[in-house]
């Protein structure tokens, strides 16, 4: 398969919303990561969108839409809390599990009958899914278990040559994927933290709850209510261990960790001002914020340097820290060092 690069001007986005209605592929940028786009209301594209990643089939979609209106077309039963938390994070980088309508293909929920729905703030996305004139299926465009993409070359390296189409776009802003919440009950549940935070959350709605897999993983033959919560991810090639703690005490561990490990090529990637001997260091910023938006971009560098083994600093600062622990923990495999 032949991949077009396209651009953001207003002919390349009709023509690749073109094949998005036509039920091609097309990765785009968003706020959060880039997006594998597919026309959410055909299974075939859904499935298409399946095998462009090796994505396992139980593990569900979002569906982005382009204007507040589409989510009654999409979903039923919207309560009070559902509509407090669309009213407040939409469009932006949060997504809402709703109790679906018929419309919506089980393969694109994996088989469960309820469905996430996100309202992108990134203007190229909204103009793509404007002229596709349908609602898109699109998890991050990337090769699963991978880092998540925020840069448009990034696409290129995991997709050219499995999709119809890139769209060269920014980079993401946010650099994490979205918050997801279940509003389906009397009590919204916290699935996935990303670029809306708990505490935001629950300003809008105080008796939000933090689901316990977030930090955790799923038990075998549990099924993924979410996408991101079953599967390995975000991983790079190298070897990932997270060292979390008072940035003092992660600098001492560290520094020994790199002492045991000398015969490897070791990268370190910090959020302080800590120096490193022996270690290929990049820099997340010196706050979770930071941290996020870099975080995908620095794992896949220390890949594209030859680094085999990564000690990861972690400290948590703001209300982004939840966002990177999830993430930190799913690249690490659950290898986790507390100092």
């Amino acid at each position: 398969m032949i991949t077009k690069i396209l651009k953001t001007d207003d002919n390349s986005i009709a023509e690749a919303g073109r094949i998005l209605k036509d039920g091609g592929l097309v990765a785009f940028p968003t706020e959060t990561v880039y997006g594998l786009g597919g026309n959410a209301l055909l299974s075939d594209s859904v499935k298409k969108i399946y095998t462009a990643k090796g994505r396992p089939s139980d593990n569900p979609l979002i569906v982005h839409i382009s204007d507040i209106d589409d989510l009654g077309e999409l979903a039923c039963e919207i309560n009070d809390n559902a509509k407090a938390l669309i009213c407040a994070f939409m469009p932006g980088p949060f997504t809402v599990i709703l109790r679906k309508n018929k419309i919506v293909p089980d393969t694109v929920t994996a088989g469960m009958d309820t469905v996430a729905i996100r309202f992108p703030e990134n203007e190229t996305a909204q103009r793509l899914i404007s002229a596709a004139g349908v609602p898109i299926a699109a998890p991050s465009a990337n090769i699963s278990g991978k880092p998540s993409p925020t840069k448009a070359i990034h696409v290129i390296e995991d997709m050219n040559g499995r999709i119809d189409a890139i769209i060269d776009g920014e980079d993401c802003d946010v650099g994490v994927e979205s918050t997801i919440v279940d509003a389906t009950g009397e009590v919204p549940v916290l699935l996935r933290p990303g670029g809306v935070s708990y505490e935001e959350i629950c300003e809008v709605v105080p008796q939000t709850v933090i689901d316990e897999h977030i930090l955790n993983s799923l038990s075998e033959g549990e099924k993924p209510l979410c996408p991101g919560m079953k599967y390995k991810h975000y991983a790079p090639e190298a070897d990932v261990t997270v060292v979390e703690g008072d940035m003092r005490a992660v600098k001492k561990k560290i520094d020994e960790l790199l002492k045991e490990n000398g015969d490897k090529v070791c990268g370190v990637l910090t959020m302080s001002e800590n120096a490193y001997d022996s270690a290929i260091i990049l820099s997340g910023g010196t706050t979770n914020q930071n941290y996020a938006k870099t975080l995908f971009s620095n794992l896949r560098e220390f890949d594209r340097l030859g680094v085999e083994v990564v000690f990861a600093e972690f400290e948590s600062r703001d209300g982004y820290g939840l966002a990177i622990r999830n993430r930190l923990y799913k690249a690490a495999g659950h290898k986790v060092i507390k100092v």
